[in-house]
This record gives structure tokens, sequence and C-alpha cells, in this order.
């Protein structure tokens, strides 16, 4: 199954713009569109799991210890945690490796940091 993508509120839209440009085949979905806006991390995480979308965030302090709450009860899609510190560029690339060279079911329950 192909991997799909869910931005956090915290996260860089321009990242989403950006790897859609570059591969407008990836499904990642802003949190615009999900509206996740002002929504707590326990209930983005939901959302983004019932999608099936590994959610995309930049929130390093406290995402780990929130996913790690929520998989002891719940499947989660993944997460991967964005630095703000990586050059935006790197993060595309990264992201689109990421699509291109792994599957959504490798991904379940799995939190990871990039770079990888």
């Amino acid at each position: 199954m192909n991997i799909r993508d869910q931005a956090d509120a915290d996260s860089n839209q321009d990242i989403v713009t950006a790897v859609l440009r570059r591969e407008p085949n990836i499904d990642f979905q802003t949190a615009f569109a999900a509206g996740l806006e002002g929504v707590k991390d326990t209930e983005v995480l939901a959302i983004a799991a019932q999608q099936g979308r590994i959610l995309v965030s930049h929130d390093r302090k406290t995402m780990p210890s929130e996913f790690a709450e929520f998989i002891i009860n719940a499947q989660s899609a993944g997460v991967i945690i964005v630095s703000q510190k990586l050059p935006v560029e790197l993060i595309i690339e990264e992201l689109i490796v990421i699509w291109a060279a792994s599957s959504a079911e490798e991904w379940i329950d799995r939190i990871a940091k990039l770079p990888l």
C-alpha cells in the first residue's frame, strides 16, 4: 500500500506544497484540509490513524510521548518528526525518498526523525 502523509498544524505548509510540486503522485494532506488547527496531539494522531496517514510534525517536544501513549491502545500509521533546523530542500528530498522506497505497512506504529 502507498504511503499517505498528513501535515501537522505546526508543520511548515510550504514543505507540503514543495513535495507535491516535485512529486504530484504523493498523497500529502495539509493540516488546513484536515481541520487540525488547534486540535490536541492525541486527536491529531487519531485523525491521521483513521485515514491511514503518516503524521509529519515539527513537534519534537510533546509528539513522541503522545505517540507512545497513543499506540498503547490504538494503531498509528506512523509519525515522522522533522527538525525545523533542517534545510527545506533536505526535508522534501527525504519525504519523497520515504514515499518512493517504503510501504505504508513498514510505518505502522513507528516513529522516526529526519534525517533518517
